[in-house]
């Protein structure tokens, strides 16, 4: 069964890796990094602190603990599954589309990219409670994680479970911070 769900997901990966353009590896390579999903998250932050003034306190605390949740496990899953990258798989490195020549780390699953944008487009979706803003944060982490098919690093099975991951860490958070903040701020008015 494993053999077979490794075989699909190599399929997938090649067929999605295969589609590229100088175009799509310059946006691809931006969506991909890290530091052009600040300008991003400030404005979240921006959001939240505008609407929830005070307890915003309690929601900074709530986003560290769950982005270093988030990107400790899937970096101890990696070491723990030592899945070789597509781009470090000695049989398929001849022919996997890499861009500006960065493969990443030796082991990719799951996916950190995956698992830390869908746990913060959990988390803020389930806070916000806005159905525009939870399709285009939905939107904004699928894209993140595609990109890291698009440029070689991971398979479509290491976005998947990172993805599945952020989102359960993003969900038990969000229910974590409920329970903190009633006891926090509810309980004052006793």
């Amino acid at each position: 069964m494993l053999e077979f769900l490794e075989a699909v997901d190599t399929r997938l990966f090649s067929f999605l890796n295969g589609i590229h353009s100088p175009f799509f590896d310059t946006i691809m390579w931006f969506v991909s990094g890290i530091p052009q999903w600040i300008p991003l998250y400030v404005l979240i932050l921006g959001w939240i602190i505008y609407r929830f003034r005070w307890k915003s306190l309690l929601i900074v605390v709530a986003v560290a603990l769950l982005i270093t949740l988030s990107d400790q496990i899937s970096v101890q899953i990696k070491f723990a599954v030592d899945r070789l990258r597509p781009c470090n798989e000695p049989d398929f490195r001849s022919w996997v589309h890499i861009v500006n020549g960065h493969c990443g780390g030796r082991f990719g699953f799951v996916s950190s990219h995956a698992a830390n944008s869908f746990a913060m487009a959990v988390f803020t979706s389930k806070l916000l409670k806005n159905r525009y803003y939870t399709l285009f944060i939905l939107l904004w982490a699928s894209l993140v994680s595609y990109s890291r098919i698009y440029l070689g690093v991971h398979y479509p099975g290491d976005i998947v479970c990172g993805a599945l991951l952020g989102a359960l860490l993003g969900y038990g958070v969000y229910k974590l911070y409920g329970v903190a903040e009633r006891r926090i701020y509810k309980g004052s008015d006793k």
